[in-house]
């Protein structure tokens, strides 16, 4: 197994079977494994402003994410997505590291799982708000300063 690469593209620079692969590793970890139907294309991805961030190892998207921008100009994380077997190895870890330095400057806005509420209280966010449901699954809202 190669050590991951983190890439990055906005949607338009994705070849179609890159975009497959990454949706497809979201479907995985989000619908299939989670046990969450929902409306996984939501439209944000076709936003001008979105890029696509993700880690592959042997040319195979083995985690990513998507960074956008709110109306309100926040910066947002979304779709965080590791494959089971690179969970626990940092590539995530990459991942964020990457969205936050392209997000520099700004406030940064993200919905975590509950569950991993501490980790991406590594990178600086915080809680705000209560806990709410979402497709089944506890999350916070978390916010990390510019």
């Amino acid at each position: 197994m190669s050590s991951p690469v983190v890439r990055e593209a906005a949607l338009a620079d994705l070849p179609p079977a890159t975009l497959y692969a990454l949706l497809r590793l979201r479907v995985d970890v989000f619908v299939v494994e989670q046990e969450c139907a929902y409306p996984e294309l939501d439209g944000r991805d076709l936003e001008p402003s979105c890029v696509h961030v993700w880690a592959e190892s042997g040319g195979v998207p083995v985690a990513t994410l998507r960074v956008l921008r709110d109306p309100d100009g926040r910066g947002r994380i979304g779709r965080v997505a590791t494959a089971r077997e690179f969970r626990g190895a940092g590539v995530a870890a990459a991942l964020m590291r990457r969205a936050l330095e392209l997000l520099a400057g700004s406030e940064v806005v993200l919905d975590a799982q509950a569950h991993l509420t501490g980790w991406y209280a590594r990178f600086g966010f915080s809680p705000r708000g209560e806990e709410f449901v979402e497709d089944r699954i506890p999350h916070r809202t978390m916010v990390r300063p510019a």
